[in-house]
């Protein structure tokens, strides 16, 4: 019986420390390979490219046992591309990330590394999204046994259709937490919070006296319950949030029935 075969992209490129750790969280797993984008490709969403050809190039992670490609297009491209068209089959799993700041609240709408995992759950197989609450993470050490502790069991277990989870680590997560995991209860099972960040452009000007703007922004907290995936991680727990791209708002659809639409203006 062949090992289960796992697929691992992200959206902070090929080369990324994060990237090279979830490698080696999953190599005890399965037969892993890497299709990610060429270069940094975070906040993209689920873009994914029509009007440019992708190309695909062999990369040399270093890494025993992994076969890795880079891609020129973006994290959803990435997994559409290898399922589709490369991969010799199917991948029983497919995992994204681990990336370089967690993916939270509003961040999870723009996330590329959520979007890769989303983009597996289309395509019907069953797909994880790991990040990490640091942009320069010192010790992926407990992230990588977390992770690779939430991919056994859905190797083991499975998703619903249409389903991925999207599972955050503190950075600070101690070695006996990573060590206890799931069986000591080291996690909440969390709802995708409601934080989202304060947006405002800088206005600056070039040698050329031209004009350009450069988007930057504040976090901006919310009072929230504390199942949230924004407070599981203030708490020091690692945040599993099942999630879901049916995105119908059911509580409104009664009162948009009485809207009387048609309605002559």
């Amino acid at each position: 019986m062949s090992k289960p075969l796992i697929l691992i992209s992200n959206d902070d490129g090929i080369q990324a420390a994060g990237l090279k750790a979830l490698c080696e969280a999953m190599l005890p797993l399965g037969e892993v390979v890497v299709m990610a984008p060429d270069v940094e490709r975070s906040a993209v969403g689920h873009a994914i490219t029509l009007s440019d050809s992708l190309r695909i190039m062999d990369v040399d992670l270093g890494l025993d046992g992994v076969t890795a490609q880079s891609c020129s297009g973006t994290p959803a491209d990435c997994v559409k591309l290898a399922i589709l068209a490369v991969l010799p089959r199917r991948p029983d799993l497919v995992v994204s990330g681990i990336n370089h700041g967690s993916n939270t609240g509003i961040n999870v709408i723009y996330s590329g590394t959520v979007s890769a995992a989303t983009e597996g759950s289309i395509l019907g197989i069953p797909s994880v999204a790991f990040s990490i609450d640091s942009w320069e993470p010192s010790d992926f050490g407990p992230a990588k046994a977390i992770a690779r502790q939430v991919a056994r069991r859905v190797l083991d277990k499975g998703l619903p259709g249409g389903t991925l989870l999207n599972v955050n680590i503190p950075s600070q997560l101690t070695a006996n937490v990573a060590a206890e995991g799931l069986e000591g209860r080291g996690y909440h099972l969390t709802v995708h919070g409601k934080s989202d960040w304060q947006d405002y452009f800088d206005r600056r000007t070039d040698p050329h006296n031209r004009t350009y703007y450069r988007l930057n922004g504040r976090k901006r907290e919310m009072e929230e319950s504390v199942n949230t995936d924004e407070e599981s991680l203030k708490a020091g727990k690692v945040s599993i949030t099942p999630l879901h791209y049916d995105l119908t708002d059911y509580k409104f659809f009664e009162d948009l029935a009485q809207w009387d639409l048609f309605q002559p203006v």
